[in-house]
C-alpha cells in the first residue's frame, strides 16, 4: 500500500503488521544488489522509488510464502507498475475521485479508464456505486478483456478455464450492494468512522468472499447441504475458517444485460462470517478518520486530498466534533491545519472546509522541522524545495482569505443571519489574523503560516498536549499572540489535520512517538 505515514515499512505488511526493520533491511539490500548486478552497465539505471518498493514487496511476499497478497495500485491502474499480475484472484475499484490529473486525466471518465486497466480476462471484478458515465467506462473496460490462456476448472457452478468463462471471456464486473443489504447487517459495526467507509466495507466483503470461493473454500452451494461449514482447501491458515452456507452465487451475465437501469449487474448480498464481522469491527487505519484526544486538545486526522474525500472528511468531522460534550463555559476553539501538494485544486478543497466554522486556519509544509537534517529519513521529500513548499502555503492562505470574504451567507450549512427589527443584519465578522505576506488591503482572515509542522503543532497546542513541547518564545506577530491566549484559555481545542497524507503522517510522528519505533 502507499503512501506510508511515518515509516516506509508500513508499505509492506504481513498479517497486518509492517515487516520488521531487520526483514526490511535484509530484503532491501538483497533486491538492490541483485538489480545492481544485473542492470545494463552502459544504459541501465535503478528503478525509481515506488517501482523499487513494488519489486521488493513482491519479493518479500514470495520469500515469506504469504497465502494472500492484497496489492494497492500507486496511481491509476492501467500503467501503474503494480499492474503486472497476469491472473489475480479478484480485482476491486473503490469510489472514483479527481486526483493526479496531470497523469490520469482531468475527468472522471478518463480516470475510470485508467482504473479499469487492472481488469483481467475472466477475473471477477467489483466496484461500488459510481456516477453513471464513469461506471459505463468501467463496464466497457471490463468487456474489452480477451482470453489469452486456459486451464480447466470450476467457478460459480459453471465450468471455467482457469477462471476464464467458457461463455463470456470478458472480465465479469459486478456492482457491490449497500452494506445495509447484507444479512444481519445490524451486527456490522465498523472500526473506521465515517459514512463513506460503509461502501469500502461492502467492497472488502465481496473481495474476501470471492477469494475464499475461488480458493475452493466452499462448494458450488456455498457450504455443506446440511447448513454447516467445511474446512477450506486453500491456504493452511484458512484450513479451519468457518464458511457459512447460502452465500449466494454470482451468475454470469451477458455483457449487454442491464439490471434495474444499472450498466453492470448487482452482486448478491450474503451473510458475512463471524470472522468478517470481527474484521470490520477491529479494522484500524492510521490517518483516516482518526481521533487522538490529548487532554483539552483533540486531534482529528484524515488524509483526504480530493474533493470527494474532503466532503466525506467534513461530514465525519462535523459529526465527530458535535458528538463531543460541549464545554460548560462554551469556550471551544476549532483549528484547521492544512496543506496540499501536487496539482490539486486547493481552492476547491478549502471551499469545502468552510462549513466547519474554524476559528483559525494554519498552513505549513509537510517538513517536520525547519532544517531537514532533523527530519525522519522516511518522511523527506527530495522533489520539492523548502521555498516552493512555503510559497504553496502562502498561496493557500491567500485562497482561504478570499474564500472567507466571498462566502457571505451563501453556505447552506451555516446558520442564517439574524433578523433584527425586520432588517437582515450581517453576521459579526472575525478579526484579521494574517502572518505573512503583508496585504495591500484589510483582510478578514483568521489564518497563519508556519515554516514547519513542529512549530505549527506547538502553536496550536500551546503546551497543553503532553506529547508536544511548548512554543519557544513569543511569536512576533500580534495576531499569533492573541490567538495563543485564546488557545491556552479554551476549555476544548479541536484540530482537524487534513489535505495531505504526508502532512497527517508528519503530525502523527510528533503526536504519537511510538509510531517511529
Amino acid at each position: 500500500s502507499s503512501p506510508h505515514l511515518v515509516q516506509v515499512r508500513e508499505r509492506i505488511r504481513i498479517n497486518g503488521q509492517p515487516i520488521s526493520k531487520e526483514l526490511f533491511s535484509k530484503y532491501f539490500w538483497l533486491v538492490y544488489n541483485r538489480l545492481e548486478e544485473t542492470k545494463d552497465p552502459e544504459h541501465g539505471s535503478m528503478p525509481a522509488y515506488f517501482r523499487f518498493l513494488t519489486i521488493m514487496a513482491f519479493h518479500v511476499f514470495l520469500q515469506e510464502k504469504v497465502d494472500l497478497a492484497v496489492v494497492e495500485v500507486g496511481i491509476g491502474g492501467a500503467y501503474d507498475c503494480t499492474n503486472i499480475i497476469r491472473a489475480p484472484v479478484v480485482c476491486g475499484v473503490s469510489s472514483l475521485g479527481i486526483d493526479h490529473t496531470s497523469i490520469l486525466g482531468d475527468t472522471m471518465e478518463k480516470i475510470a479508464w485508467q482504473k479499469g486497466g487492472i481488469f483481467k480476462p475472466g477475473v471477477p471484478a467489483f466496484t461500488v456505486a459510481q456516477p453513471e458515465r464513469p461506471l459505463e467506462v468501467l463496464r466497457d473496460r471490463a468487456q474489452e478483456r480477451e482470453v489469452s490462456w486456459a486451464a480447466v476448472g470450476w467457478m460459480w457452478g459453471t465450468p471455467w478455464l482457469g477462471g476464464l468463462s467458457l461463455l463470456f471471456p470478458q472480465c465479469p464486473l459486478y456492482l457491490c450492494p449497500e452494506l445495509d443489504d447484507f444479512e444481519d447487517h445490524d451486527g456490522l459495526e465498523l472500526g473506521l468512522a465515517g459514512s463513506h467507509q460503509r461502501c469500502n466495507a461492502a467492497l472488502a466483503l465481496q473481495l474476501a468472499r470471492m477469494w475464499l470461493q475461488r480458493r475452493d473454500c466452499w462448494g458450488k452451494d456455498g457450504g455443506d447441504r446440511d447448513g454447516g461449514v467445511r474446512p477450506c482447501r486453500g491456504p493452511q491458515d484458512l484450513s479451519t475458517a468457518p464458511v457459512p452456507s447460502g452465500l449466494g452465487e454470482l451468475k454470469e451475465m451477458p455483457p449487454s444485460t442491464k439490471l434495474a437501469g444499472r450498466p453492470v449487474p448487482l452482486a448478491p448480498a450474503f451473510q458475512p462470517t463471524d470472522a468478517m464481522i470481527q474484521g470490520l469491527r477491529d479494522t484500524e487505519w492510521l490517518g483516516r478518520t482518526q481521533v487522538l484526544p490529548h487532554g483539552p486538545v483533540t486531534w482529528y486526522l484524515d488524509g483526504a486530498h480530493t474533493t470527494s474525500s474532503i466532503q466525506a472528511c467534513v461530514r465525519w468531522f462535523r459529526q465527530a466534533a458535535l458528538s463531543q460534550d460541549k464545554p460548560h463555559d462554551g469556550s471551544e476553539v476549532r483549528v484547521l491545519l492544512f496543506n496540499a501538494t501536487g496539482d490539486r485544486d486547493t481552492a476547491a478543497l478549502l471551499k469545502l472546509l468552510l462549513p466547519c466554522r474554524f476559528d483559525y486556519a494554519v498552513f505549513c509544509p509537510n517538513f517536520m522541522e525547519v532544517t531537514s537534517a532533523t527530519d525522519n529519513a522516511d518522511q523527506q521529500n527530495f522533489n520539492v524545495t523548502v521555498e516552493n513548499a512555503l510559497t504553496r502555503c502562502l498561496e493557500n492562505q491567500q485562497t482561504w482569505t478570499r474564500l472567507l470574504e466571498e462566502k457571505g451567507g451563501q453556505d447552506p450549512w451555516l446558520p442564517a443571519p439574524p433578523w433584527v427589527g425586520g432588517l437582515l443584519q450581517p453576521a459579526p465578522t472575525r478579526g484579521t489574523l494574517l502572518l505573512v505576506p503583508p496585504s495591500p488591503r484589510p483582510l478578514n482572515s483568521p489564518s497563519l503560516v508556519f515554516p514547519c509542522l513542529a512549530q505549527a503543532l506547538r502553536w496550536v497546542a500551546q503546551g497543553r498536549d503532553p506529547h508536544l513541547a511548548a512554543p519557544m518564545g513569543a511569536h512576533p506577530h500580534p495576531a499569533a499572540s492573541s490567538g495563543a491566549v485564546l488557545l491556552r484559555e479554551a476549555a476544548a481545542v479541536r484540530v482537524l489535520v487534513t489535505g495531505s497524507l504526508h502532512l497527517v503522517g508528519g503530525a502523527l510522528r510528533l503526536l504519537d512517538p511510538t509510531l517511529s519505533q
